[in-house]
């Protein structure tokens, strides 16, 4: 096979940039090859040599998203349990309130969470359930031996949701707390204190289960 020119290359990732952008504004129904390839500066019969349909598109654009936010914020893995848990709620919450590059990858993805489409069931298994299970992982060491599933389960979804809040929260943060900013410069403050609560509630936990303590 051929590899690919660079023009080609080029082409495409245009496509995937103004695609994002595209996605992300209108949502996945209302956006339109079109406006996508306008913005691309590109023709239609591009979108169907690199990417088959729109449905295959969007698939593209939210893997080619989650791997520059990866790269942009990895989490850090070869550390005690209390500061993997704090790496992953920072990186996290970078992730999901990221004004850089692709700025576009938070709302993208609060619009999927909210108006879901099959590519979703794509997310969840080549995505989600690979965080969840990292979180997991940490959650479990921090636990100890003999928690059961449902504290795990409960106690990775909390953690989650505290990070997720400020994404899908965020119009209505903006408007009980006027002048108050919950962006990018605020992540450090926040995963701080995600973290101190998340830490906290997951020890209560804990010693909950030792006997003699309530």
């Amino acid at each position: 096979m051929t590899p690919p020119s660079a023009r080609s290359r080029d082409t495409r990732q245009r496509l995937l940039e103004a695609a994002g952008e595209v996605f992300a504004e209108h949502g996945f129904r209302d956006a339109t090859v079109q406006e996508i390839c306008r913005r691309a500066d590109a023709n239609i019969a591009a979108v169907n040599y690199h990417f088959a349909d729109k449905e295959q598109l969007y698939r593209a654009v939210i893997q080619y998203a989650e791997e520059c936010a990866a790269d942009s914020h990895p989490a850090d893995i070869d550390t005690p349990a209390e500061k993997r848990l704090r790496g992953h709620i920072e990186s996290f919450l970078l992730r999901l309130l990221d004004e850089g590059h692709p700025a576009w990858l938070g709302k993208l993805m609060a619009r999927e969470m909210s108006q879901p489409t099959p590519a979703l069931d794509v997310i969840v298994q080549e995505k989600i359930r690979t965080t969840y299970r990292r979180v997991d992982a940490i959650v479990r060491e921090l636990l100890g031996p003999g928690a059961s599933e449902d504290d795990v389960r409960a106690s990775v979804l909390s953690v989650q949701g505290q990070c997720l809040f400020y994404r899908h929260c965020h119009p209505v943060l903006t408007r009980l707390f006027p002048g108050v900013s919950f962006g990018p410069a605020q992540v450090p403050e926040l995963a701080e204190h995600i973290t101190r609560f998340s830490l906290a509630g997951i020890r209560a936990i804990a010693r909950a289960r030792k006997p003699g303590i309530t």
